[in-house]
Formats: C-alpha cells, sequence, structure tokens
C-alpha cells in the first residue's frame, strides 16, 4: 500500500467522498528516515519533474555560519536538544530546529537534512 498525501477517503460522519481520480506519482509520499549522527551516508532520490533530491541518513559534519556570515565546517560532537520530538535527542537524530554541540560550541539547524541533503546551522553560543 503506498503512502500517499491526498485527503482521506472518508468524511468526519464515517461516510465516503466521492473519487475525483486515479492516484498520481505526485500524490505519493515516502516513509521518515531520520538523519542520525554517523559516517555520512546520503541518497539521490527522483522527484517530480526531472527533480532531484539529496536525502541524508547519517551525518558527521555540519556547515556553521557565524554572526558575520562566515561558514565553517566543523564536526558534530552531541545532539543537545531537539523540539521535534524530546526523543530524538536520545537516538542523535538530527531534524530542523535542533541543537547540537559542536566544536565551536552549540549551534541550531536550519536547513531540512531529509530534504536538501546538507547541513547548515547557526551559532547559538560560542563555546568559553
Amino acid at each position: 500500500m503506498a503512502i500517499t498525501q491526498k485527503k482521506s477517503k472518508r468524511k468526519l460522519t464515517g461516510g465516503m467522498y466521492k473519487k475525483l481520480r486515479k492516484k498520481k506519482k505526485m500524490d505519493f509520499g515516502k516513509d521518515f528516515m531520520p538523519p542520525k549522527l554517523g559516517e555520512e551516508r546520503r541518497k539521490t532520490i527522483d522527484g517530480l519533474a526531472r527533480n532531484k533530491k539529496q536525502r541524508l541518513f547519517e551525518v558527521e559534519k555540519v556547515n556553521v555560519f557565524d554572526a558575520t556570515g562566515k561558514a565553517k565546517v566543523v564536526d558534530i560532537l552531541d545532539v543537545e536538544k531537539n523540539p521535534a520530538n524530546p526523543h530524538f535527542v536520545r537516538m542523535r537524530i538530527v531534524t530542523k530546529g535542533a541543537v547540537v554541540k559542536t566544536e565551536m560550541g552549540m549551534v541550531k539547524i536550519v536547513s531540512r537534512p531529509g530534504q536538501h541533503g546538507v547541513l547548515n546551522a547557526v551559532l547559538v553560543k560560542e563555546k568559553k
């Protein structure tokens, strides 16, 4: 059975909606494959209209942007906080909005690693 992004077949009352059209490729979704900490692994998947997406499965480095806008590639040490799910911290899953500890200090992830294939972050507080 395919994962779909379409409207539900059933009404709030339990009745069925009329079928307007068949399933299309643009309606299909994918399972959530969370990017974890580890040796870098990525995969290119096909999107619609010849678009390509980079799916990031494991990551060990992050592009950190400081207040001046300069970027530096640093290693990720650990996941400190993840507002998406508190259990993602102990499973070491990195999503957008997660706060990770690096060599430069605490950084907040601003990219979507499962969609973009890169991990960009901004500096939250510097290491003393």
